[in-house]
């Protein structure tokens, strides 16, 4: 399988000291959180490395299904922009998160699911057009994020003729089982990191928390007999837990 690891635990250290520590593990992809200090990218310094591309649309001050229509313009063209970076890359996906609910918004939530729907259509066709695949993340068990549910967000993709970005941390953060979490025949791109179900912690891959952490095992096995084809990315918080989840996947895989 191919494993990635995301910009979210080296953030904010220089592009090109994340690739080059990333080369010196052997980690075939990185995955580029597209927003500050990672915003313009020289197609230069992408170049200068073996490193192959995964992008992460922008996450901060990002509501792609506000009220605030102007916000919401923004959040799009932002989404939009991250696929250009996508095409110029040559990245295959881009990692989009759904909107989320407002706490005034909370008194229209279904004109919120349709702005989100309406939105994510955009930039579904957007990326259409630039031969690049969305995929829509599973949210965590935060109160007002939307397509928390993975059989909502695989009605919501098949819909869009998009795809699905699986987060098993997120995943199990709302009780799914690992045979749950891969019934999807929609998921094209995978993010790895643990939690003992109480929160969306990001711990490192393989981290047991008193046996309430993710069986890694069970879900390589499972990912192995779908014959997953995409990429695994590690996102989790701190850097030594890079190494970690490095190790724990060289070890198993």
């Amino acid at each position: 399988m191919k494993i990635g690891v995301s910009t979210l635990a080296l953030h904010p250290r220089p592009l090109e000291d994340i690739m080059m520590f990333l080369e010196d593990r052997d980690v075939e992809y990185c995955e580029i959180i597209n927003e500050y200090p990672y915003n313009s990218i020289e197609g230069d310094l992408i170049d200068s490395y073996n490193l192959k591309i995964s992008v992460h649309a922008p996450l901060s001050d990002i509501n792609i299904a506000s009220h605030n229509q102007a916000i919401r313009r923004s959040s799009v063209t932002q989404t939009k922009n991250a696929m250009d970076l996508a095409n110029r890359v040559d990245s295959e996906v881009v990692v989009v998160h759904p909107g989320h609910i407002s706490i005034l918004g909370r008194k229209f939530k279904d004109k919120i699911a349709q702005y989100n729907l309406d939105s994510l259509r955009e930039c579904s066709d957007y990326a259409q057009d630039l031969g690049v695949k969305m995929c829509v993340e599973n949210m965590p068990n935060f109160d007002g994020l939307l397509y928390k549910d993975l059989k909502e967000l695989e009605r919501l993709v098949l819909d869009l003729d998009a795809y699905i970005t699986l987060d098993v941390g997120h995943a199990h953060n709302l009780n799914y089982t690992v045979e749950d979490m891969l019934k999807s025949s929609r998921i094209k791109h995978i993010h790895l990191h643990d939690n003992d179900g109480s929160f969306d912690h990001h711990n490192a891959v393989g981290n047991q928390k008193n046996g309430q952490g993710i069986d890694f095992q069970a879900l390589l096995k499972g990912l192995e007999k779908m014959e997953y084809k995409g990429i695994l990315v590690v996102e989790v918080e701190h850097p030594h837990e890079v190494g970690e989840s490095l190790d724990y996947l060289k070890n198993n895989l």
